[in-house]
């Protein structure tokens, strides 16, 4: 035990521990005019703690980064889950309920969607004619196709895409918390009052604004709307989100050539520029074809009606900047052109590889600032060409290509040409489009990879367009933005690096290599593989 006290100043004894000083004990102790001082006049123990050993396994963890829900998550669910609707294999199992049998198992959505695509087939059928004889296998299938994509492409088309235990299974894996029903989130708090009564995406809101003089049409019929000025209401109210990159990766994965060829055999033509002998395909037998003659027939006979490579060609150029290499698209002369969109993309999936080796360690917190600044300029670039046939060719063109892919998906297909059937497909038509690339020369780049590269373009691009990109500020979007979107960003940098070479997860920009043309790539890797041949 001890004592302390104030300099000079005389100690006195206390009974014990905690006792308090006096009056009398104080008084006289400080001069007057003195600095004051105090002092403790106490008995106390200064006893040691011992210490207290602790064993067994301590665990410590650390998480991500925590996020909160923004309004924007609902649109985002809505366009992954109607692209996917829009698959081929939920086109394959729509031709197989309307046509074959009627209780082929889909989804619950699909099935409630059926009864609004057999309205749709049966008032197209009604209307579409073919100047053909013996066509009409031909003219039903293409309408069917038509109604397909014409209900499931609106991304609020009733009833809407959402699925809430997959939608919010989805969001967890994602690390984004859910705020609530994601139906009522969008009608509630995303969508914005156009007119007074039209519900519209914020974007298109935007874009309504600056339109004011002009009214909005509604129509008794679709066919009735273009004779009318003024803006189509369900254009406004529910567009069509369809990309044509997805078409263009279709095309450079020759899925339209290899159909081109086909149809060439099926005419008895040799293709052009083809010496006598050297067409792969002249020694084959096509009678396996047998059971498609009419369908071919009348696929033939509508060549004249379909989109031609050129005027696609031009459109790809006008949306993305982007276009194709060969002897049919040459002399190329566009009047607009999105020269700046391939850097500026591949600049955001560089970045997006960036943020998520930030996001995924857990002493760091990502910053999403640079992925929202790209963002708004990819959004501003697509935004630009939204124009000349942006409203009406995607669409067709999708319709196009998935009757192609239905046509070589069909199992005769299977017989004609040397498919490899140990070779897990995710779709039926793929290994027949490989299998006429073998046959043909052409390059030996899977169409997996062009398919993925459709797949998970489309579904980044309809984010980044229909967003209202132009007027957010805050980081939080596009940290849930990239977050939500990682599988699709991942996958499009593994898929571009498997056709074309190039590495977009690779640290370091490299603008000339970001803003070359993917058909010139892919030109360059068919002539190092003819030459290593």
């Amino acid at each position: 035990a001890g004592a302390a006290g104030g300099a000079g100043m005389p100690m006195a004894r206390s009974g014990g521990p905690g006792a308090s000083l006096t009056a009398d004990q104080l008084a006289g102790v400080v001069a007057p005019g003195s600095m004051a001082s105090l002092g403790v006049n106490s008995d106390f123990e200064a006893d040691q703690r011992v210490p207290q050993p602790i064993s067994g396994k301590l665990g410590v963890s650390l998480t991500r980064t925590e996020t909160e829900p923004t309004e924007d998550l609902p649109l985002w669910t809505l366009i992954r889950n109607s692209t996917e609707a829009l698959s081929f294999t939920n086109y394959l199992a729509f031709l197989d309920q309307l046509f074959c049998d009627a209780n082929v198992a889909v989804s619950d959505f699909e099935r409630l969607r059926f009864v609004g695509k057999n309205a749709a087939f049966n008032a197209i059928k009604s209307r579409r004619a073919l100047p053909f004889n013996d066509s009409d296998s031909y003219r039903v299938l293409k309408a069917a196709t038509e109604a397909f994509v014409m209900v499931n492409c609106g991304v609020l088309s009733l009833p809407l895409a959402f699925n809430p235990a997959e939608d919010a299974a989805y969001l967890d894996r994602r690390d984004i918390p859910n705020g609530g029903s994601l139906a009522d989130v969008l009608a509630n708090e995303y969508l914005e009052t156009v007119d007074g009564s039209t519900l519209a995406l914020p974007y298109l809101a935007v874009i309504r604004r600056k339109l004011p003089d002009i009214p909005i049409t509604i129509p008794g019929s679709g066919s009735e709307a273009d004779l009318c000025f003024g803006i189509i209401q369900e254009r406004l109210s529910n567009p069509c989100l369809i990309e044509l990159i997805w078409s263009y990766w279709m095309e450079e994965g020759m899925l339209v050539q290899t159909m081109n060829a086909i149809t060439q055999r099926f005419q008895n033509l040799r293709p052009a520029g083809t010496a006598l002998g050297q067409d792969p395909l002249a020694n084959t037998e096509i009678d396996m074809l047998r059971p498609l003659n009419n369908l071919l027939w009348g696929y033939t006979q509508d060549e004249q009606h379909r989109l031609t490579v050129v005027r696609r060609n031009y459109e790809y150029d006008h949306h993305y900047g982007v276009r194709l290499d060969g002897k049919a698209v040459q002399r190329f002369r566009p009047a607009d052109s999105r020269s700046k969109f391939l850097e500026a993309f591949h600049h955001l999936l560089r970045l997006l590889t960036s943020f998520y080796r930030q996001d995924d360690d857990t002493t760091v917190k990502a910053d999403a600032f640079p992925v929202l600044n790209a963002l708004k300029e990819v959004h501003l670039i697509l935004s630009q060409g939204a124009h000349n046939q942006f409203g009406d060719l995607p669409s067709t063109a999708r319709i196009e290509m998935l009757m192609q892919q239905w046509l070589l998906g069909r199992p005769e297909f299977r017989e004609f040409l040397p498919t490899r059937v140990m070779v897990a497909y995710p779709e039926p038509w793929m290994d027949r489009v490989d299998a006429m690339k073998k046959l043909q020369g052409w390059t030996d780049t899977s169409v997996m990879h062009f398919r993925s590269l459709a797949m998970f373009g489309e579904q980044l691009l309809l984010s980044i367009r229909y967003g209202n990109w132009s007027d957010i500020y805050e980081s939080t979007q596009a940290f849930n933005w990239a977050r939500f979107w990682r599988p699709q960003a991942q996958g499009y940098i593994h898929a571009y690096r498997a056709a074309t070479g190039v590495d977009l997860s690779v640290d370091g920009a490299d603008t000339a290599t970001d803003a070359t043309l993917p058909s010139v790539l892919l030109r360059q890797r068919l002539a190092a593989q003819q030459a290593r041949a």
